[in-house]
């Protein structure tokens, strides 16, 4: 037997129900780690991926069955567990009252480091993470790249046998979402042993195995070939579009014969529930005279799709309900100049940009670029130091309360109230929006309804799994059906069905007339804007459709850029 093929973790007959659930977080769960080998846990939101990552770290009790780490029980030898393992959860937990090199201190402390082995092991993780130059900064100031980054060396304060990372890129830019990835590669040749929980599915392509669960169940485990192979002859792209890609999206998806289908960049990518070489007819797509089909290699997230029965189509029942909305207006949000400071700190420095009625409007940029802050200021959230904010031409400063009934917003982060029931979200959501009587409650029971949102109405919202938060907030940031609609990072997390499920909702908005600000760390989703602005250290630095910033950004060495690698190579050419 190789090294390679000795078996660090074993897991046997797993399972884990929760005291107050009456069904199976995991069930029966059979698996095995080999050393040095990095293995990816996929699948929708409540599938169970952090509760056995849980399991494996020791720090939940099975109900049934046991984990083997290097031959020792967790539940058996738990402290031998607890010092032989690096773990990363999902949300940071590190103090961010404390600096990187006081976190560093602590986890240090905690782990049991020597003494005379603080300074040597610092210096290396500081190095390995390009955190040496802000060990001075609170944690809490960190860029979402750079806390992962944190996050990642406090996990590596001791060489661990196996290394636990649940989701350690959501949220996370591009740029930093690749140093991770190559950082991780670092580790696997230095012989450690790494589980990668993720919701970005080109990264468990990537992995040596993956398993895939949902709703409890391990409905694959291999490497990823293995799955991709069950779909090939079945992906196919439509090509030459000269009109508006979300339409020919919404037609192909209403097709029996289409599983599944996303925007790929000027093209249409989708995948067919049978092997055929007649996907879809071209006489569907009136005044498209340049369309053609041709097939294209599958990839992970397409078999993905196809074992979990296929995506959620490309019909939105909000988008149904929702009026026409018409506007004489053409620039129906307006930054003008927009400057932030905070102290000698700027935030954001002289944006400017105009969204047409009905069009997507993509916010990108590093972690820490100023997005946020600059989405803030469209909402009428943070005040400008300088320049001018409009919606629907009303000045955010001038006429706010007119201006902020007219929009709709979706926090970065779950903000609306985790204590109260969603049924109480609901009530107090419209009530803000100024919705009364009998048109109150029929909104109410109409988002219930579209979001399937019934089982969970007496359930406290921070309850909730995190794709069901995302509806409620969805929910509840358009109740009073408003004509703009700012969305923060509306998918963080969320899985490949949901994520369809939501753009679904906001391409039939957008169709219907609402006009859409949207930030994301997903460039597929990006794809979908119209426009896109790309914000660096504070600067709008390119402006343009997807495919104009691809352009931006050819070089003889990548002559057909993605739209992931447009967005590192001008960000690294303005950083230059």
């Amino acid at each position: 037997m190789n090294k390679t093929d000795e078996i660090l973790l074993s897991i046997t007959n797993l399972s884990k129900k929760f005291d107050n659930s009456d069904n199976y977080s995991l069930e029966n769960i059979q698996a095995s780690v080999p050393k040095g080998q990095m293995v990816g846990i996929a699948g929708p939101d409540g599938a169970g991926k952090t509760t056995l990552i849980r399991l494996i770290a020791g720090l939940l009790l099975p109900t049934s069955g046991n984990i083997l780490v290097d031959g020792h029980d967790t539940i058996q030898d738990a402290s031998f567990i607890h010092s032989h393992i690096g773990y990363m959860p999902q949300k940071f937990g590190l103090y961010e009252d404390l600096t990187v090199k006081q976190n560093l201190n602590l986890y240090a402390n905690l782990r049991g480091l020597e003494k005379n082995e603080f300074s040597s092991t610092f210096e290396k993780l500081l190095s390995f993470t390009a955190l040496e130059p802000f060990q001075n900064r609170l944690a809490g100031n960190l860029s979402g790249g750079m806390k992962q980054k944190l996050g990642l060396a406090c996990a590596l304060i001791k060489k661990p046998l196996l290394l636990l990372l649940d989701e350690p890129s959501v949220g996370v830019d591009p740029i930093s979402r690749r140093e991770l990835w190559k950082m991780v590669q670092e580790l696997l040749k230095e012989g450690i042993s790494v589980i990668w929980s993720t919701a970005y599915l080109d990264e468990a392509e990537r992995c040596d195995s993956v398993l895939l669960l949902n709703q409890g169940n391990l409905l694959f485990n291999g490497p990823p070939n293995q799955l991709i192979n069950r779909v090939n002859g079945r992906t196919f792209l439509l090509k030459g579009i000269e009109g508006n890609r979300r339409q020919i999206l919404s037609i192909a998806l209403q097709q029996s014969s289409i599983m599944d289908g996303i925007i790929q960049g000027s093209d249409v990518r989708l995948l067919t529930r049978e092997k055929t070489d007649h996907p879809i007819e071209i006489s569907l797509f009136k005044d498209e005279k340049n369309l053609t089909i041709q097939p294209t290699p599958p990839r992970f997230e397409d078999a993905f799709i196809d074992v979990l029965g296929g995506g959620p189509g490309g019909w939105s029942e909000l988008a149904e309900k929702t009026p026409q909305i018409t506007k004489k207006n053409n620039e129906v949000v307006k930054a003008d100049g927009l400057v932030k400071r905070f102290g000698s700190f700027t935030a954001a420095d002289h944006i400017s940009f105009a969204i047409p009625s009905g069009e997507i409007f993509g916010l990108l940029g590093p972690n820490g670029a100023g997005k946020s802050t600059t989405f803030k200021m469209m909402c009428g959230l943070l005040k400008p130091t300088e320049g001018v904010a409009y919606v629907d031409g009303l000045n955010l400063e001038i006429a706010p309360s007119k201006a902020r009934s007219r929009i709709g917003y979706m926090a970065q982060k779950f903000s609306l109230y985790g204590h109260l029931s969603v049924r109480q979200n609901l009530n107090f959501f419209s009530g803000i929006y100024n919705l009364t009587g009998k048109h109150r409650q029929d909104m109410i029971n109409e988002m219930i309804e579209i979001f399937s949102l019934k089982p969970f109405l007496d359930k406290s919202a921070e309850t909730l799994p995190l794709g069901f938060k995302q509806r409620l907030s969805l929910a509840c940031a358009l109740m009073h059906r408003p004509d703009v609609l700012f969305l923060d990072e509306p998918t963080s997390g969320v899985d490949p069905i949901t994520r369809r499920e939501f753009w679904n909702h906001i391409n039939g908005l957008v169709n219907k007339g609402m006009t859409i600000m949207v930030t994301t760390h997903f460039m597929d989703e990006a794809e979908y804007c119209d426009k896109i602005g790309l914000i660096d250290q504070s600067r709008l630095i390119a402006m343009g459709t997807p495919d104009e910033l691809k352009i931006l950004a050819k070089t003889e060495e990548n002559p057909s850029p993605s739209l992931e690698d447009a967005f590192i190579k001008l960000v690294q050419n303005h950083d230059q």
